[in-house]
């Protein structure tokens, strides 16, 4: 089996495995009252969420395209799916949040996240060692970096974003 394939059908196990897990809880959660996220958002949020945007979107599209651009087919086979799950965790986040209001939308960077520091770390040891693709596994190795900030932050939130009173 290719890479390419074999990545193809880790990417569609993980989406129908978390999709499916998604439903379930939104359908045995179903008669809970409507979640929205507390206001107002704190001020270092727009900041990091301004990073994580730049250094986790930005940049990995830029890569794409250098590795479009230079003939590294590689760097397509690596950052497709991670781009391509990064939007479907996205597309998860709006239709939970905005659409149907359920606080299964806190539940989703927990299932994508790891997932996605495992597509980095999976995408690190499918490219090759030579030097022109060193700052490619260096941005992976920094947006491991970056998730791995991320999740613990979103961690460190749950309280706030559950309505936890704190004492």
């Amino acid at each position: 089996m290719s890479t390419e394939v074999y990545l193809l059908f880790e990417n569609l196990l993980f989406f129908a495995i978390a999709t499916s897990f998604f439903a379930l809880v939104g359908w045995a959660w179903r008669h809970s009252k409507p979640f929205y996220l507390p206001e107002p958002l704190p001020e270092w949020f727009k900041i990091w969420f301004g990073t994580v945007q730049i250094i986790g979107l930005l940049l990995p599209i830029a890569a794409l395209l250098w590795g479009i651009w230079q003939g590294y087919s590689s760097i397509l086979t690596v950052l497709i799916p991670y781009l391509v799950m990064l939007g479907l965790q996205i597309l998860s986040e709006i239709v939970t949040l905005r659409y149907f209001h359920t606080v299964v939308w806190v539940m989703v960077p927990y299932l994508y996240l790891p997932y996605r520091i495992w597509q980095l770390y999976e995408g690190m040891t499918l490219l090759s060692p030579t030097d022109e693709l060193l700052w490619i596994k260096n941005l992976l190795l920094v947006n491991i970096v970056l998730w791995a900030l991320n999740y613990a932050l979103d961690l460190s939130q749950l309280p706030r974003l559950l309505r936890w009173e704190s004492k």
